[in-house]
């Protein structure tokens, strides 16, 4: 058994979002990416499917230039090669399901594009 808390050491970054692994398993990773209000990861795909969850606040999260606008508790799964953006429309914690295959430096390398 593995055991995290979403919400321990969580804190906003000033200037930027906060991507932390919380935890990986044998086939998959839990990512938590934190953002303030207004803050966004810019149009990016993955090689792989990713499952995305609202734990808190609301994103419009952009499907091939289309704009959903996801609240707490929404989940979504996008299939690889999907791109996709995402901007805070308040205070937000995302947690992100990734592929035992994916990096958090590719997730982590999306800020800097």
């Amino acid at each position: 058994m593995k055991k995290v808390n979403i919400l321990e050491n969580l804190e906003y970054g000033e200037n930027k979002v906060l991507i932390t692994s919380l935890l990986e398993t044998e086939v998959s990773k839990e990512i938590r990416i934190v953002f303030k209000a207004n803050q966004i990861m810019k149009e990016h795909k993955t090689n792989y499917p990713i499952s995305i969850e609202i734990f808190e606040g609301e994103i419009d999260f952009g499907v091939n230039g289309t704009i959903n606008n996801l609240i707490k508790g929404d989940i979504v799964w996008l299939e690889a090669n999907v791109k996709h953006d995402l901007k805070a429309n308040s205070n937000s914690i995302v947690r992100l399901t990734l592929s035992k295959k994916d990096t958090i430096n590719r997730v982590k390398g999306v800020l800097k594009l």
